[in-house]
């Protein structure tokens, strides 16, 4: 992913500070909810029946559809859709970006995984290997692409050119959705609540602590693994230094949903809020938006990549234009908003 690109990281950090003073929400996190209205799209792109999944490259914005299946590349420069590469089924547990490809697990009949080239905007290769299920996950670290590939808590590490499985792990049954970060392949386990970590060197299962329920979708940054809970609608944190376990109150329980980090905050969206925004730091919910919209989402080029899964569509909001309207947010006590320096 890269750096959102706002006018800089002093620039990015004087926000995140002036909205963690202005806003006072109560232990729970809880906040009264802004209308996504606000938040006004600079573009937004019509894909499909249905739109998923959002991987972020250094040059290009990728988003799956079903109706048609397939993956868009959109050009940042223009925000138009530069490439459709059709695909065998529904894209359906995640995208992610290494070895010069694109990996996208495929809900076909016999779960497969796409490998499209980066470069050429083509399909390569179609392997005969998948996710658990759709909203699974996939992942890559520097020696191949990792799956969970049934319920049973097979972990497998597959070569990027093959397609052939290189090391196989076993993990809690019901875990789906890898996450690598700094050498540890992360899993959540969805049909449970906990998060298991695999050293990706000694293929040896080097952490399990408890979560909240559920959870399925997960990030890292911060000095942290984050899930985001679909049984109860909060957050987790593990902090990766003492294993010391928080909790955010999002109040978004449900299925489907997405978490990112970048630069200091946590993003996360789910059907009717499309958008939340924590402070990794202090781990407070600083603002949210509900309204229509959501599920996934991506950030670079000085945007939020927000998809409308019953929609279609993307939309590219900006990322300043968010952190200004969080900024200005008036807190639940009743104290008069702070607006930073040079705010509309």
């Amino acid at each position: 992913m890269r750096p959102l690109e706002i006018g800089g990281a002093g620039r990015l950090t004087a926000f995140v500070f002036l909205m963690a003073s202005a806003i006072a929400p109560t232990e729970s996190g809880n906040l009264t909810p802004r209308s996504i209205t606000e938040l006004t799209p600079t573009a937004t792109l019509a894909l499909g029946k249905i739109a998923d999944w959002v991987a972020v490259t250094k040059d290009a914005v990728w988003v799956g559809s079903s109706g048609p299946f397939a993956v868009h590349r959109i050009d940042p420069k223009t925000n138009q859709v530069v490439a459709e590469v059709t695909l065998a089924g529904a894209p359906c547990a995640g995208l992610a970006v290494g070895f010069g490809s694109l990996w996208v697990p495929l809900c076909t009949p016999t779960p497969s995984l796409a490998k499209v080239d980066l470069a050429s905007n083509r399909l390569s290769a179609t392997f005969n290997i998948g996710a658990a299920g759709a909203e699974a996950g996939v992942t890559v670290d520097d020696h191949g692409v990792w799956l969970v590939t049934d319920k049973d808590g097979t972990l497998v590490r597959i070569d990027p050119t093959t397609g052939a499985v290189q090391a196989t792990v076993r993990i809690a049954a019901g875990s789906y959705n890898p996450h690598y970060s700094a050498g540890t392949v992360w899993i959540s386990r969805a049909d449970g609540a906990q998060l298991t970590g695999v050293d990706t060197e000694s293929l040896q299962v080097t952490a399990t602590v408890a979560t909240g329920p559920n959870p399925r979708f997960l990030t890292a940054g911060g000095g942290a693994v984050w899930t985001l809970n679909q049984g109860d609608g909060t957050v987790t944190r593990l902090d990766l230094v003492t294993r010391h376990i928080s909790t955010i109150e999002l109040h978004t329980p449900g299925s489907g949903g997405d978490i990112k980090f970048d630069a200091g905050l946590i993003w996360s969206t789910m059907w009717k809020t499309p958008l939340s925004i924590i402070d990794a730091k202090s781990s407070k919910l600083l603002c949210q938006w509900a309204g229509p919209g959501g599920d996934s989402l991506g950030l670079g080029f000085g945007a939020i990549w927000l998809t409308d899964y019953h929609g279609g569509s993307v939309a590219r909001i900006p990322i300043d234009a968010a952190l200004h309207a969080c900024a200005a947010a008036v807190p639940l006590s009743g104290e008069p908003s702070r607006k930073p320096s040079g705010a509309p």
